[in-house]
């Protein structure tokens, strides 16, 4: 099976939350669409807030209305993204039982890292968050918070020890980027990398 073809069978589940971030998140949402991924999206009430304000980005609340908007918006196939509710618990990503292939919480915000750090899943986001740590489905977390405070290392340590791979958006400079959309592209193409998706964003070292 070709890269490509194995790339069109993954879904990736992509949840937003209230922290800052959203550009990487939207960048992220554009490159798995236009690669033939299917994406499930959650984000909270909150990501909502954040997205606007961030890059006057509009999340509908009712998911009917997202998946519409955004396939329109990224030029999406049909069926390719489904957007689910938080408290949408007949979801598919809520059951062990069909699990997405990896999860991707970006922006990840301090209260949803604890949250799924002790086990919450109160919602749909950290149930969901919750089944990818019990199947081994790869967990990816992007918090965004500075600085850390000693609960906050507490909890994505905690993660790190349960399985969940942690990938602070921290861009470098090794690659000379000129301006913020490379700054972006640095971090998604390391989110790509765990996920094991080919890019063409960043360079590969050595290349």
């Amino acid at each position: 099976m070709s890269s490509a073809n194995a790339q069109d069978k993954k879904t990736v589940l992509l949840a937003l939350t209230g922290a800052s971030g959203m550009p990487y998140a939207r960048r992220l949402l554009a490159f798995l669409l236009q690669q033939n991924i299917t994406v499930w999206l959650l984000y909270s009430k909150a990501a909502q807030t954040v997205a606007m304000q961030e890059c006057d980005w509009l999340l509908p609340a009712k998911p009917a209305e997202a998946e519409a908007v955004l396939t329109q918006e990224f030029g999406a196939q049909a069926e390719q993204l489904r957007v689910f509710g938080k408290e949408d618990w007949f979801a598919p990503p809520a059951s062990g039982s069909n699990p997405p292939d990896a999860m991707v919480m970006c922006p990840a915000s301090m209260g949803a890292v604890a949250a799924v750090a002790h086990g919450m899943a109160d919602n749909l986001i950290e149930r969901a968050a919750d089944v990818c740590l019990k199947e081994k489905r790869p967990l990816l977390i992007v918090p965004r918070e500075m600085p850390f405070s000693t609960l906050h290392l507490r909890n994505l340590l905690q993660l790190s020890e349960c399985g969940a791979t942690i990938i602070p958006p921290q861009p470098a400079f090794y690659h000379h980027p000129q301006g913020i959309e490379d700054m972006i592209d640095f971090v998604v193409a390391r989110i790509l990398d765990h996920l094991h998706i080919t890019h063409d964003l960043l360079p590969k070292w050595g290349a």
